[in-house]
């Protein structure tokens, strides 16, 4: 099983996103998503997002906070315990990232844009500000094939 984090930097009714386009062997390949990554060695979620954020935008997150855990199930991927987080507040100028491009996306579009099935389900959670939460998302190849959130089946059709 792997841990990661994610994080939704939002400004001004727009999330950063990040279009993964630049790496071979990518299994987010051509999908938007928020910016984050893998677990270094004892980290919490809270060093890992910092971490990643810092690396992958340039910029330093001065207001977080964890939304949720989601969890992946796949029959491609190991499990992965993904720590969700959205943002508010940061410092310093956007870079440039090796993992693809970073463009501001009004949050209204972001669901028209490429991106995992399940997204959907936890992008959801996150408008409605819902409180903390857990969300399991099963996959076959690319295809969600359940859900369930706080340990309940949950309806995403």
């Amino acid at each position: 099983m792997k841990n990661t984090s994610l994080c939704y930097i939002e400004q001004d009714g727009k999330y950063l996103l990040l279009h993964r386009v630049k790496k071979a062997q990518d299994e987010n390949q051509g999908k938007w998503i928020g910016v984050g990554g893998k677990f270094e060695p004892k980290e919490s979620p809270e060093e890992c997002v910092l971490r990643e954020v810092r690396e992958e935008t340039g910029l330093t997150l001065t207001s977080y906070r964890l939304r949720g855990i989601v969890t992946f199930a796949s029959d491609r991927y190991e499990t992965e315990y993904m720590y969700l987080f959205t943002a508010d507040g940061f410092t310093g100028t956007l870079t440039d990232t090796e993992e693809g491009v970073l463009q501001w996306v009004d949050k209204g579009a972001v669901l028209s844009l490429p991106h995992w099935e399940g997204d959907r389900l936890f992008l959801e959670l996150l408008a409605k500000d819902a409180p903390f939460f857990s969300l399991k998302l099963e996959y076959q190849g690319d295809m969600l094939t359940a859900a369930a959130l706080n340990g309940e089946a949950y309806s995403y059709s």
